[in-house]
């Protein structure tokens, strides 16, 4: 080649890659238009921000100590991850910290392998996040059904009302791998050893938080419930287990707990991990989104602020977070306008932990399960359940497998289940409605082109199908082998311009069904193929003997032309031979 200006060399290849990457990153990170938000209404947002933090304390520490990596763990997560996923995230009114749903994933790994287990699986998935962020992945979360997403949160809420039945009883955990067994363990052995204080104390808890959220819907009932309760146990000297001794303030960052050889086992959890967190963060974002006025949230930087949280917060104890759903409506419904109130939130979050940690240490396990149990409680829309299941058998179903598959399985195999059970349903509708129309000839030529004797010819000999939607491996066996059965007709004219869709099975069938149609030596020809199938079907060589005899036409005109001479002039030559 004698010029180089198209040549492309591996210094030119990587500075464009580098480029885009930059591009990307530009893209997910908070710009001056976002960052300029905050300061619309401070007042609102400050107010916001004192509002959601008292109603975060409570969950904080009932996370974390349910998640088995311990209260601190759990304010570790609400101030650290909820000022990262704050400052870059893509919502101005989501709140992040730890949430039920991660609870239920972090049990299991930390079991199996203990707290560094679970920091180390936050951290990759962090990685993961931020990578997906770039990626661009954000978009495609939309594509979640509406009932997978309800069974999703049914069963999220029934998992975490069953874990924390031992902790309301005031009986030991028996370690059971699935929630339900260890529930009835749980029943069992507090039938066998009652502990009643336990049980008045998270009984009383969760009753003032759900009497007091029908009566005063705006007042977070939970932190003066648990303050209640701790009080009345303090004084009164009750024996029940209580959080214990607190450190006053955050650890100092660390990578201690990272061991590269355990990554390996740790990826399969790590995937799990950010694909929940990636899940939930977006759909509370979205729900935020509906809340609001004029807020829209950008998925990709929301996924690129989460991953930076979940990068950050195992380096000071804190266990992998998501978009809190609960947190984020109260946070809209107090009026918060900027992302300054999630900012609040963690702030004062922290003073908490920096200053009155003697105070929490002191709070009762039962309480904690009580303020968890109402939450579960509350994640349950019974009217969003009934809507749905009033909607259609298949969305009932697909409701009650993502509920069913969280209960008995793992939330990641509880969504994959309720996707492929969603897609199954969307295939048999959209293959439903495919169909195969048999047309009168006039709808393709006008009457008066051709005499009577020529209508009657057409009408007896020639006949029109036209096929309506996709020609799919969905559908297509069902109407096009009915195609191949038709019988007393000596012309088929195949109409394809209303077909939406066609694929490789679609296509392989269609030529299936003319070429059992030609061995009863019936003349085929097609019209108004879209110019994209046309490439599926000359690619497959569906139609390459109608190519060869210019049997493929651009208009159904056309071809009942072609047949009304191909079988004039059959009739002639019959008739000479006494044989039409």
């Amino acid at each position: 080649m004698s010029g180089t200006a198209d040549t492309i060399t591996p210094t030119s290849a990587f500075t464009a890659f580098a480029r885009r990457a930059e591009a990307r990153l530009r893209a997910v990170l908070p710009n001056r238009a976002v960052l300029a938000t905050m300061g619309r209404s401070p007042r609102k947002d400050l107010l916001a921000g004192l509002t959601v933090a008292i109603v975060a304390l409570p969950l904080a520490l009932g996370f974390g100590v349910a998640s088995g990596a311990g209260a601190e763990a759990g304010l570790a997560t609400a101030v650290v991850a909820g000022a990262l996923a704050a400052f870059f995230g893509g919502s101005n009114l989501q709140v992040t910290g730890p949430t039920g749903a991660m609870t239920v994933v972090l049990v299991p790994i930390v079991h199996r392998y203990g707290t560094a287990g679970v920091l180390t699986v936050g951290l990759l998935a962090g990685v993961l996040l931020t990578a997906a962020a770039l990626g661009g992945v954000g978009r495609f979360m939309a594509y979640v059904p509406a009932p997978v997403v309800e069974g999703f949160t049914l069963g999220i809420a029934a998992v975490i009302g069953l874990q924390q039945v031992p902790a309301a009883l005031g009986v030991e955990a028996s370690g059971a791998a699935n929630v339900a067994v260890a529930a009835w363990d749980a029943v069992v052995g507090f039938a066998r050893t009652p502990h009643l204080v336990a049980l008045a104390l998270a009984a009383g808890v969760a009753a003032a938080m759900l009497i007091g959220a029908r009566w005063r819907p705006g007042v977070p009932f939970s932190l003066p419930a648990v303050a209640a309760a701790t009080l009345v146990t303090g004084l009164a000297g009750l024996d029940t287990a209580t959080i214990g001794h607190l450190p006053s303030g955050l650890p100092a960052p660390s990578l201690a707990f990272l061991h590269l050889g355990e990554v390996p086992h740790l990826a399969t959890a790590a995937l799990a991990v950010a694909a929940l967190a990636a899940l939930e963060s977006l759909m509370s974002a979205t729900a935020a989104d509906a809340m609001s006025v004029s807020e829209r949230h950008d998925s990709d930087r929301e996924l690129f602020g989460q991953g930076i949280a979940n990068l950050v917060v195992p380096l000071f104890g804190g266990v992998a977070a998501t978009g809190a759903i609960a947190r984020t409506a109260v946070n809209v419904r107090s009026g918060a306008a900027s992302r300054l109130a999630a900012l609040v939130h963690a702030a004062v979050l922290a003073v908490v932990v920096f200053a009155a940690a003697p105070l929490v240490s002191g709070v009762p396990l039962a309480a904690l399960a009580g303020v968890l149990i109402a939450t579960a409680v509350r994640m349950v829309e019974v009217a969003s359940l009934r809507a749905l299941a009033r909607s259609g058998r298949g969305e009932a179903a697909i409701l009650a497998l993502t509920a069913g598959a969280t209960l008995a399985f793992d939330l990641v195999t509880a969504v994959v289940v309720g996707l492929l059970v969603a897609g199954a349903l969307a295939l048999r509708q959209v293959a439903r409605s495919a169909a195969l129309t048999k047309v009168a000839l006039h709808e393709g030529l006008p009457p008066a082109d051709h005499h009577a004797e020529e209508q009657a010819l057409l009408a007896d000999h020639i006949v029109a199908y036209r096929i309506d939607g996709p020609v799919f491996f969905a559908g297509a066996h069902r109407f096009l082998l009915e195609l191949a059965e038709t019988t007393d007709v000596k012309a088929v004219i195949l109409r394809l311009s209303r077909v939406s869709a066609i694929d490789a099975t679609g296509a392989l069938v269609l030529g299936d069904a003319i070429t059992k149609l030609e061995r009863r030596n019936i003349l085929v020809l097609v019209s108004g193929a879209h110019e994209d199938h046309l490439k599926t079907l000359d690619a497959l060589g569906v139609l390459d003997a109608l190519h060869a005899e210019h049997r493929v036409f651009a208009a159904t005109p056309e071809a009942i032309g072609y047949a009304r001479r191909h079988l004039t002039g059959v009739q002639a030559a019959a008739a000479e031979e006494g044989r039409w």
